[in-house]
């Protein structure tokens, strides 16, 4: 006789990482593993963990332990998580098994993260997400220099970012052969991928819908505490994307360092966030306001935003309408141009990072295809 669904054990699933920077490959991966069980416990690692095994990480712990915990597919998170995979850890937690994206993740010594749970029998494989990783974006903040944050006019008007061409280097035109990781991103998401990271859920009548918009470029914990209090203001919430063109006008030539369908993925990844206006105007307009949904209020940081092209404040008609409300930035919050700061100011540190990072890739890819041609010769042999 069968046990019925609603009375059988839960399965629940064990994901650690380092989740620095966190983007939509790491977002994949957790609801790729979700969709394994029911439950989903994440271990993140120490600085420190990371720091002797890896190198350097840009976000801090108690920043990467909070943007794990904003992901809607994360059900519970383990701060302080060991590097090494450890059976006894799993076990501490009640993880059935343990899941891993297909590239290969090594200790300082070389040797497998997760070898110990693969001899298990505790160990699921999802697909790693293609074209993104910490160490590109990273790569692709490393092409810019510290002058090319330094803006020209007022903060109030259209300001445009001072760039030197010759600094900018291959950043506008695609990796490079000795760096071929570093690029602008060209990634496009199919419509499936978008459904998969959306809820699809509209709101209910008599919910009161709220409104915020922006950039949301290097997804970080200073965008999901705004979001986090805008959605405090009502029962849905829907976020206004810039696209790469308007962001690239208002502020300058180095922005966005992700492209539209990267920041779009990264929020809908957010619990806070019910849906999205895929490449919504800089300046909140009727349409906006009425021909989605009927927004009720308009919400925006205490910060001052920058005017749009013609010179107008981009939120006028919500102010004009007494449906725009500012909330408090949170004190010392991160920011995407504080990011680009702590790889600027240790530009040399992140340098030789990236340079471990992209050996050690070689390294594996060339184990990989040994291993891939001494099983094709042991096939071919079996075969004779």
């Amino acid at each position: 006789m069968s046990v019925s669904a609603d009375k059988r054990k839960p399965i629940r699933i064990w994901v650690d990482g380092c989740f620095d920077l966190m983007h939509f490959g790491h977002f994949n991966a957790l609801r790729q593993a979700k969709a394994m069980g029911d439950y989903l416990v994440v271990g993140v690692h120490s600085d420190a963990e990371i720091e002797h095994h890896k190198g350097p990480t840009v976000m801090k712990e108690d920043e990467r332990y909070a943007a794990v915990a904003a992901c809607k597919w994360v059900d519970e998170v383990v701060p302080n998580a060991p590097y090494l995979t450890s059976l006894e850890w799993m076990d501490k937690y009640n993880c059935d098994f343990c899941v891993h994206g297909d590239d290969i993740t090594t200790m300082a010594d070389g040797t497998d993260c997760y070898q110990v749970v693969k001899d298990a029998g505790r160990y699921r494989e999802c697909k790693r997400t293609q074209d993104i990783s910490t160490t590109e974006l990273v790569g692709r903040m490393l092409l810019m220099t510290k002058d090319h944050h330094k803006r020209r006019g007022s903060i109030t008007g259209a300001s445009i970012t001072s760039v030197n061409t010759a600094e900018v280097g291959t950043f506008s035109t695609g990796g490079s052969k000795s760096k071929p990781d570093t690029k602008v991103s060209h990634f496009l998401p199919t419509s499936r991928k978008i459904v998969q990271f959306s809820e699809g859920r509209e709101p209910n009548a008599g919910d009161k819908v709220v409104y915020v918009d922006g950039t949301f470029d290097l997804f970080h914990t200073g965008h999901i505490e705004f979001l986090k209090r805008a959605k405090q203001m009502g029962d849905y919430l829907l976020v206004g994307i810039h696209d790469d063109q308007t962001v690239n006008a208002i502020k300058g030539v180095n922005y966005p360092l992700m492209n539209l369908h990267e920041r779009v993925l990264s929020v809908l990844a957010c619990r806070y966030v019910d849906e999205v206006v895929i490449g919504a105007p800089y300046s909140v307009s009727d349409q906006v306001l009425e021909k989605v949904y009927k927004v009720d209020v308009v919400v925006h940081g205490n910060t001052p935003s920058l005017d749009d092209t013609d010179g107008k404040d981009p939120y006028l008609l919500a102010k004009e309408r007494n449906i725009y409300v500012e909330i408090d930035n949170p004190q010392n919050s991160v920011t995407t141009e504080s990011i680009i700061e702590r790889i600027i100011t240790h530009r040399k540190l992140f340098e030789e990072r990236q340079r471990r990072k992209e050996q050690k890739a070689l390294l594996e890819r060339e184990a990989e295809k040994a291993e891939k041609a001494a099983a094709a010769a042991a096939a071919a042999a079996g075969a004779q």
